[in-house]
């Protein structure tokens, strides 16, 4: 049975693989035996309650090669081309203000204010609106885009006065 000095060692070790980008800007993992794997991708395990916790690296048939269980135990470099990979893969903008609703039936176009700026959505239905775990909302748009609500009680009186129309 190994202990928590030893959980917490081997979890400060080097990762056995190393990763670099190749000529056409693909991510290349090549393992501690020298196999080199390209165009594999970074997949978050819980990419809203714990994205720097648990990730998979996987090939390009959908195997996962190597598991990374926290994201700042990695080495810089290695860290920071999984952060890009990840940054240009993941769109998911976090609403931070709803402006106005354009009515209160469904469909109806919501205009918000993001981390990434204004933005309109149009909602089909209530049931695009899902609770995760805790205070936390996923809304889906109409081209599918997801919109993360990390807490809905850090919005403002009006935003949530305009949502608490469609929970």
């Amino acid at each position: 049975m190994r202990n928590e000095a030893t959980l917490d060692a081997n979890a400060m070790q080097t990762p056995e693989f190393t990763l670099s980008r190749n000529s056409f800007g693909r991510l290349v993992l090549t393992t501690a035996d020298g196999i080199e794997h390209e165009g594999v991708v970074p997949v978050r395990a819980f990419p809203i309650g714990a994205p720097d916790d648990g990730i998979g690296m996987i090939s390009a048939d959908g195997r996962e090669l190597a598991w990374i269980a926290r994201l700042d135990r990695l080495p810089q470099t290695q860290r920071s081309l999984i952060e890009a990979e990840l940054a240009a893969r993941e769109f998911m903008p976090e609403i931070r203000r709803i402006v106005s609703v354009s009515t209160f039936a469904t469909p109806s176009v919501w205009t918000v204010q993001t981390d990434r700026g204004q933005t309109s959505l149009v909602l089909r239905g209530e049931e695009d609106i899902r609770r995760l775990a805790g205070s936390t909302l996923l809304i889906s748009d109409s081209h599918g885009i997801h919109y993360l609500i990390r807490d809905l009680m850090a919005l403002d009186k009006p935003s949530r006065k305009l949502l608490d129309r469609f929970l």
